[in-house]
């Protein structure tokens, strides 16, 4: 009996297979010194989108509460772009980039902020749109100055991509926002 059950242990290790566990693809910025200060980046109000989630995963962008998740992409994509230089939205500041010039570079950051009890299903579709939409972003400027994605560009050309469209996702410690995204 012993050579048997060994044998149908074997057979099932051998024939089953193991899901791989899957995660958020992100890159964490590097671990900072122990003697570096930390301080607190100032943020104009004008240049700041606060994104929450409560614990009802009810989502809000500024004060505006959004019924579909998607919504959001065109909000951070109009808030970053800011395409009529609207007051309301992000601004910009015109940067040299080298190897590519001028360019007026948004300074608007996305703050996301969720609540302790948030369902992970939400709060992973939130951060997937917010990376979408930063993508989108960095493809049209990719395909209207090099005429190719972001994606196929060589390493120099994404580097100048990164500098004009950066990545500003700022995420705060979980808390309890339902108290101030109660309206719904």
């Amino acid at each position: 009996m012993a050579d048997i059950s060994f044998l149908m242990l074997i057979f099932f290790l051998m024939v089953t297979t193991m899901d791989a566990e899957t995660g958020l693809a992100r890159r964490l910025p590097p671990i900072p010194d122990a003697s570096q200060k930390v301080e607190d980046i100032k943020v104009n109000r004008r240049n700041l989108l606060n994104v929450k989630i409560n614990s009802r995963d009810a989502i809000f962008a500024g004060e505006q509460y959004i019924s579909d998740v998607d919504q959001i992409e065109d909000i951070v994509i109009d808030f970053l772009t800011n395409p009529t230089n609207s007051e309301r939205l992000s601004a910009k500041k015109v940067k040299n980039i080298e190897g590519f010039g001028d360019y007026p570079v948004s300074e608007g950051v996305i703050s996301l902020q969720n609540d302790r009890a948030t369902s992970y299903s939400t709060y992973i579709k939130v951060q997937n749109v917010l990376v979408r939409a930063i993508t989108r972003i960095r493809d049209d400027f990719s395909i209207q100055n090099f005429g190719k994605t972001y994606a196929d560009l060589d390493e120099d050309h994404q580097k100048i991509v990164r500098l004009a469209i950066p990545n500003t996702v700022s995420e705060s410690e979980p808390k309890d926002v339902s108290k101030s995204s109660r309206r719904r």
